[in-house]
């Protein structure tokens, strides 16, 4: 590393210039959602449909929603200052806002509750000013009802967002401090030192900058969008990955400074034994990531190319400026400890590689018990696509929303949107409209059917169908996908066709495309992992094992998180995006620590030890690097278990408790024991473990997780 100095000024330069020329990350930020599922998915067809036949139709809805503020059934009376009240907000001409429809049709029919439909218009859904129009509407709902006996609250996903918007932001906030503090807290416990500590984070930070240069650049270059959660998932990923290889080389370069190397050599040495394994580490991650292009969503279609780049800048830093800067700081990286200086006395990592090598049977048999065991939590797997059911309950949205569903059909929030048009273009006569209309009405699992809307396209009508069942459960999603559509599909005259669209549908269908995404993308990236791990081991028995011990933990986090909110807490289901983000934090990173340990029982065998010695010397040697990775990020995401929101409590304990497997369970014990059982034929054919006698020898010296 005597050109250290060149390699930092390269950097420097290559960073100032791919920041100053590419384009930003926002450029290429879309919030349209028309793409997450392909077309040829019912929803998509007839939201286009809807698009094209009711123009006028507003990009979102605020319902408000007006009862007697003493409970007692809605008068005559009432019913008219609500019409008044509709009429005085429409004068207002409240920016963004459009409609104000209400009338006898718009009252409960058990008379306790009145709603008014207001439209609220933006380019797009996420829109700010949709958020400022919510905010309007309640600020003049106050005055003009006062006196009146009567009380309202605005629901819908808009006023929900702006209720929860503080919690949101509180939360992503206490999570990323809490991050920064746990990564710098736990290196300076580990190292004792503060340059140590601050490392990975001003190296993350730098990464993260020319990443989302490079994304943005290669997503103008090929036409490509992506999502306004990228940049928050970038930061968490690079933080995960860059933390990990950071400890991989430190962790290394400690241990030969140990040995008596000088600087330059030590980390030569490092930068020899460690970087096949970051190399092949981030391999099998850009694999995966790049696997994603199999995916039907349309979201995780570009965010699978995103988070390559960023896990390929990760790779070349790794293995150039992390080096070039540690060999410059040299013994310093470490001050003002001293600890790096002498071994540590036996430690705990120590006992743990001696039970591996001498009991490696009953340690295998019990680590894959556990993950077994927790596994079996997935045949009760229940996908859940109600985000409000995870927010406080405590907000006008949440209260507006229960008395709208105690009023109406609980559909009301949300209604399934069911369209009818001619196969020719020609018009729909009224016969056909109204016995479509009357069919579908009495189509399973409807609780009221409004009345039919005629389109300026006269070959198009629709017809809004509000469900008995909470529009995004796990029960009306089942009931679209598998009865309602075949009965809207039936009902409908000859000549003509029915779509099914709708939050209700879509959710149907995305439920649909997840699980087709997930039975293609988890058989590729495991194959295509174990094609990495085939050419790093020389082998093709180990890659088979330590796949099925990958993709066993992925099963096993998920089970895990089954018994604790389904089980243990009642839950309906879990957030329909875990199995997916399980597969970026869990199946990806994780396999990280199972290359790492892998790679040093292949070491220790060439050494000369014999399988189970090897198995005990690995686990004491590269056993605190994994489970210092594996603490830092799994502390990282059980942060979000702070968040008062529950899908992010669950994304936080499933990936924490993932981590936790991936590192302490299948790293740290199954694989090294079944490797240690498997013996010699696990480097089959290749011969990997083969004594190799060039080369500076690791001292068998021990080593901790801990202060030294």
């Amino acid at each position: 590393m005597g050109r250290a100095w060149w390699v930092i000024a390269g950097w420097v330069l290559a960073a100032a210039a791919i920041i100053a020329t590419t384009p930003s990350l926002s450029d290429i930020t879309s919030a349209d959602q028309e793409s997450f599922l392909p077309r040829s998915y019912e929803s998509v067809q007839a939201t286009e449909l809807g698009q094209k036949a009711f123009p006028q139709q507003a990009t979102a809805t605020a319902i408000i929603v007006v009862k007697r503020a003493d409970g007692q059934k809605l008068r005559p009376a009432d019913e008219a200052r609500v019409g008044q009240l509709a009429q005085s907000l429409k004068v207002k001409n409240i920016p963004h806002t459009s409609g104000y429809l209400t009338g006898p049709l718009a009252v409960a029919p058990d008379k306790s509750v009145q709603i008014i439909n207001v439209g609220l218009d933006a380019p797009t859904p996420d829109d700010p000013a949709l958020l400022d129009a919510v905010r309007d509407l309640r600020s003049d709902i106050g005055p003009e009802l006062a006196n009146s006996g009567l009380t309202a609250g605005v629901a819908g996903d808009v006023a929900s967002f702006v209720d929860n918007e503080d919690t949101f932001n509180s939360a992503f906030a206490v999570v990323g401090v809490a991050t920064i503090i746990l990564i710098i807290g736990l290196i300076l416990i580990i190292f004792r030192s503060p340059i140590a500590a601050l490392l990975p984070v001003v190296v993350v930070g730098v990464v993260l900058s020319i990443t989302t240069g490079l994304v943005a650049a290669a997503g103008k270059a090929f036409d490509l969008s992506v999502s306004q959660d990228l940049q928050t998932i970038l930061l968490i990923v690079l933080f995960g990955i860059g933390t990990d290889y950071i400890l991989f080389l430190l962790f290394r370069y400690r241990e030969r400074l140990r040995a008596g190397d000088d600087k330059r050599t030590a980390m030569i040495v490092s930068v020899q034994r460690v970087g096949e394994v970051i190399t092949s580490a981030a391999g099998a991650v850009i694999v995966a990531f790049l696997v994603l292009l199999l995916a039907s969503l349309g979201f995780f279609g570009s965010l699978g190319p995103a988070l390559a780049i960023a896990v390929g800048v990760m790779l070349v830093t790794s293995l150039t400026l992390v080096p070039a800067v540690v060999s410059l700081l040299g013994r310093y990286v470490f001050w003002p400890s001293k600890a790096w200086q002498r071994a540590p006395k036996a430690t705990l990592s120590h006992r743990l590689g001696a039970v591996v090598g001498r009991r490696p049977a009953l340690v295998a048999a019990a680590s894959g018990v556990v993950l077994v065991a927790l596994a079996a939590g997935v045949l009760g797997y229940k996908a859940d696509y109600d985000f409000s059911a995870g927010f406080p309950q405590d907000t006008e949205s949440a209260k507006a929303a229960k008395d709208l569903q105690r009023g109406f059909a609980a559909g009301a929030l949300a209604p399934t949107e069911v369209y009818l048009t001619t196969s020719n273009g020609s018009q729909l006569t009224e016969q056909q409209v109204n016995d479509f209309a009357a069919a579908v009405a009495k189509a399973p699992g409807v609780g009221q059917a409004q009345p039919p809307e005629r389109s300026t396209d006269p070959s198009v009508a629709r017809v809004n169908l509000l469900l008995d069942e909470n529009p995004v459960s796990n029960e009306a999603i089942t009931l679209v996908r598998e009865d309602l559509r075949g009965a809207v599909h039936a009902a409908a005259p000859p000549g003509t066709r029915a779509l099914v669209g709708g939050t209700t549908a879509i959710f149907a269908d995305i439920n649909s495309a997840n699980n087709r995404d997930l039975s293609v993308i988890l058989p590729v990236a495991a194959g295509l992992i174990a094609l990495i791990l085939a050419l790093l081991l020389r082998s093709l028995v180990a890659p088979i094992y330590l796949v099925i011990a990958v993709l066993l933990n992925f099963a096993a986090t998920l089970g895990a998180t089954v018994y604790l909110f389904q089980g243990l807490q009642g839950e309906p289901g879990v957030t329909f995006q875990l199995p997916i983000i399980l597969y970026l934090f869990v199946v990806a990173i994780g396999t990280d620590y199972n290359i790492l340990m892998i790679a040093r029982l292949r070491e220790e065998a060439r050494e000369g030890n014999e399988p189970h010695e090897a198995a005990a010397i690995g686990v004491e040697h590269a056993g605190p690097t994994v489970a210092a990775a594996g603490l830092i990020l799994a502390g990282t995401f059980a942060v979000l278990l702070l968040a008062p929101i529950s899908f992010l409590q669950q994304m936080g304990f499933a990936v924490a408790i993932g981590i936790v497997l991936s590192a302490f369970v299948m790293s740290m014990f199954f694989v090294p024991a079944l490797t240690a059982l498997i013996g010699h034929k696990a480097w089959w054919p290749g011969h990997g473990d083969e004594r190799r006698v060039s080369g500076p020898r690791t001292p068998p010296e021990p080593a901790t997780v801990a202060k030294e």
